[in-house]
């Protein structure tokens, strides 16, 4: 049987000229847009077994293998959520149908929904990973340029320390103590989830992320406070492997089990988890850690990464600013006496 179904989608069976056997859904219900596509795809590889011609790889191709090649790929989830999107625009699609215009309109589409202009652009480098590596199997041979969408500044959004007290109040049990070691340590979620005890030495009060951990894909050697010190005695003897466990599991995605409704119950609003890494280098610079030593902790590649937190330590300028002060007379004012003077600088 040529065309069959799998729940309400036909799929297509048939034996390519070279003597594989290929299944491929045709995405429809319709048996006869079924039947257009099968005849279409039987005609496309009988010309290229005979004619030479290269095939015509779908964007839906592309994507199944751009999956194959990247299984460990840091951040899937969202990576396949941004795919999702993409699909809803360009699923129909062959390689060498999707233009600019095409990408522009998946990004239109998607922008729609209320999303923000650097959410979207997300989606186009996705959409163009997958395209890059489709030209490098030798499935197209360029990609289209795309035009990046005006982003505002960079989001930055810290918490008070009477802000972080109300949302470890309303934080679940486990939840609280990995909040608790963010704050201390300024680790990226990921690496909090996955933290195993292997990776602690409590004694000389250090840990480390592992370049393959990492998001800059080298060593990270961790400091720990003494918040981060208690933490962990607290969390010792609850799993032999992991810090941080729920029901004997790592706990792989935290902000679905009562983030949110902490989150609502102390009053706060636009916060994110990586957002405790925000408030974690605020705290820093606010307390006078130097941002040359801030970037170390933080484990960021350069400095740029950094300066975004100056601003919230302008002390730091102030005797500076007073090196050029001259020492100068300023008569000051009193109940009694208006003919004090004083000495300044």
């Amino acid at each position: 049987m040529s065309l069959y179904k799998r729940g309400q989608i036909w799929w297509m069976r048939f034996t390519t000229p070279d003597g594989r056997e290929l299944r491929e859904t045709t995405q429809t219900t319709d048996r006869r847009r079924a039947q257009e596509l099968h005849d279409r795809r039987k005609t496309e590889l009988w010309d290229q077994y005979r004619l030479g011609i290269r095939p015509r790889y779908t964007w839906q191709q592309a994507v199944v293998r751009w999956i194959e090649e990247h299984p460990d790929r840091k951040g899937m989830d969202s990576v396949l959520s941004y795919l999702r999107q993409a699909d809803q625009t360009l699923r129909h699609l062959t390689l060498d149908e999707i233009s600019a215009d095409a990408i522009a309109r998946a990004l239109s589409q998607y922008r729609a929904t209320g999303v923000k202009n650097s959410t979207a652009n997300n989606l186009g480098s996705v959409i163009r990973a997958v395209l890059q590596s489709a030209k490098q199997r030798g499935w197209i041979d360029a990609v289209p340029t795309l035009r990046k969408l005006p982003v505002s500044d960079r989001r930055l959004r810290w918490l008070t320390r009477d802000e972080a007290d109300r949302l470890l109040a309303a934080l679940p049990p486990h939840l609280a103590p990995m909040v608790r070691f963010s704050l201390a340590t300024g680790l990226r979620k990921s690496n909090v989830c996955l933290l195993e005890w292997s990776q602690i030495d409590i004694e000389r009060r250090v840990s480390w992320i592992h370049a393959d951990q990492a998001k800059g894909k080298r060593l990270i050697t961790v400091p720990l406070n003494a918040d981060a010190i208690v933490v962990l005695r607290e969390q010792q003897g609850q799993h032999p492997r992991y810090v941080f466990t729920l029901d004997g599991n790592p706990i792989l995605r935290p902000i679905t089990n009562g983030w949110y409704p902490a989150l609502r119950k102390a009053g706060l609003e636009d916060f994110r988890w990586h957002d405790l890494r925000h408030t974690w280098a605020s705290w820093h610079v606010q307390a006078g850690t130097p941002l040359l030593a801030l970037k170390e902790l933080g484990g960021w590649a350069t400095l740029d990464m950094v300066l975004r937190y100056a601003h919230l330590a302008p002390d730091h300028l102030a005797e500076h600013a007073e090196r050029i002060a001259a020492p100068r007379l300023v008569r000051t004012k009193s109940d009694t006496d208006y003919k004090k003077w004083s000495v300044t600088g």
